[in-house]
């Protein structure tokens, strides 16, 4: 059985970068919507199964800490490495091959970016590979009993994003295409498929139960990414790296030309022609690459063989070429320099992306735009429920547009003492009105004020102001409306809004 030391080295140098890099900027809006699921456990959410809400919410058990959720995916980020590196073993790679997949798998912009920000994207960086090692060593005559470990593992993967399904998928249809179908006979692998489905059960039930939202979400979306150029195949290789991309681009060459691990050739171009007819968002393919850079390493190693000042050469490019892009997935600079650094470098290697062309010039990527500023509309909603009179305040609610925003004020309103926030967007429509009449509503980003006959008073407030924000999230209005005309409980049906109820990364 192989393993890496390399891979220990790689891991722990991917999880201090991390470390020394993520604590920065300010929480993602998604993951304060994260901690607010968790504090409401349940078996399922709208839009996510349970894992990473729970994983926030723990995080946050000893106060609000951006550190300590990003610890999370710091830890997945270096399990992704080691795992990398321990494939490029198994590959038959040696210290040269595993050094260079450790070094891309931490470079590679996207591998970065699942590494900095809590997402379910990011337990999947790690979970991916390691189900693709368990699979790979029992191809190659590992005890079949393996595959009760490989089915807690899969559990593990669907629990944190439905996309683990169809990458699980992808890995049969290789298997089945290939050779290696021999390996689906045993009964060990029945028993660990059976094994993973009991585990992801609750969560099916609770779908079920709540007529499969997470469906209906899918649904409301699909189109957004579907005509997007360039085609979702060639943004594989942008968001990557172009240049680092050809380290991958080799690895998927190499594993259809070595017959015995062709499978998982077939299984990255399954999972990439599936997500790229269901209009799949271009990262959601990611953790797939640390098995395609170990297998693109091995060659490289080969070719290299003779010649030292060669290998020196791979090592500096790659360091070289992960300069540009580090600072557009990683806050490695102060917030005003990076944004004087995307108007200058900005269009190089696509690495404009997720800018709003509707911004202005010193609104970063949508990427940091959504870390900023929510603290301050906490304060500012916190300012006008203050200045209603103690009767109004009693029976305040607060709306907002979308989870963003009332994660922001759930999470950043305690110490003001504000009511827990409503939205039709996603959970927050699941936990429904909450007992408020909305006799008394701040309307925060005015979804509630749009139809004025709701209610027999509309004012404008105040207008929250962040330079920083994405249009969406600047020059938002808030308004205080009394008088509902319908209770909001009878309105409630109406407003379920079943989306990511903004242009989401």
């Amino acid at each position: 059985m192989k393993s890496s030391r390399i891979g220990l080295w790689c891991g722990l140098a991917a999880l201090v970068i991390h470390l020394a890099a993520n604590a920065h900027y300010g929480f993602f809006r998604d993951e304060l919507y994260f901690i607010v699921c968790g504090w409401h456990p349940a078996a399922g959410y709208v839009d996510q199964p349970s894992l990473t809400p729970i994983l926030a919410a723990l995080s946050q058990s000893f106060g609000v800490s951006l550190f300590a959720l990003r610890l999370v995916p710091a830890i997945c980020a270096a399990i992704a490495t080691y795992a990398a590196c321990v494939l490029a073993a198994e590959f038959e790679g040696g210290s040269f091959a595993q050094t260079i997949t450790g070094l891309v798998t931490i470079a590679a912009p996207e591998m970065l970016a699942l590494g900095f920000r809590l997402s379910p994207d990011s337990i999947e960086l790690c979970t991916w590979p390691l189900i693709a090692l368990g699979i790979l060593r029992i191809t190659r005559g590992a005890n079949p009993r393996w595959w009760m470990g490989i089915g807690p593992l899969i559990a593990i993967a669907v629990w944190s994003k439905y996309t683990a399904v169809f990458f699980v998928a992808a890995l049969l249809v290789g298997l089945l295409l290939s050779p290696q179908r021999r390996v689906l006979r045993s009964g060990w692998f029945a028993a660990g498929a059976a094994l993973a489905i009991v585990l992801v059960l609750p969560n099916l039930l609770w779908q079920s139960q709540n007529h499969f939202p997470m469906l209906q979400l899918l649904h409301n979306d699909y189109g957004k990414f579907l005509l997007q150029s360039p085609p979702f195949p060639l943004q594989q290789i942008l968001i990557m790296s172009p240049l680092l991309s050809v380290v991958w681009l080799t690895g998927l060459a190499w594993l259809f030309y070595v017959r015995g691990i062709r499978f998982l050739g077939i299984a990255y171009l399954a999972l990439i022609a599936a997500m790229w007819a269901l209009d799949a968002k271009n990262y959601y393919a990611a953790p797939i690459y640390p098995y395609l850079i170990a297998a693109g390493a091995v060659p490289i190693e080969r070719w290299t063989a003779s010649r030292r000042a060669w290998r020196m050469a791979v090592v500096a490019a790659i360091l070289i070429l992960a300069i540009p892009s580090t600072p557009f997935v990683l806050p490695v600079l102060p917030l005003r320099t990076f944004v004087a650094y995307q108007q200058s470098l900005g269009g190089i290697f696509h690495l404009r992306f997720h800018v709003d062309p509707h911004a202005g010039n010193d609104v970063p990527i949508q990427y940091y735009a959504d870390m900023t500023g929510w603290p301050e509309l906490a304060g500012t909603v916190a300012s006008v429920y203050r200045n209603l009179a103690p009767v109004e305040r009693a029976q305040a609610a607060i709306f907002t547009h979308n989870a963003g925003e009332a994660a922001a004020i759930d999470v950043y309103g305690k110490p003001y003492s504000l009511p827990p926030a409503l939205s039709g967007n996603n959970n927050y429509w699941i936990w429904g009105p909450r007992g408020f009449s909305g006799n008394v509503l701040i309307d925060v980003n005015g979804d509630l004020e749009v139809d004025r006959t709701r209610f027999r008073s509309v004012r404008l407030a105040t207008i929250f102001r962040n330079p920083y924000a994405m249009p969406y999230e600047n020059d938002v209005r808030i308004y205080v409306c009394r008088g509902i005309r319908v209770p909001l409980g009878a309105l409630w049906p109406k407003l379920r809004d079943f989306s990511y109820g903004f242009e989401a990364v």
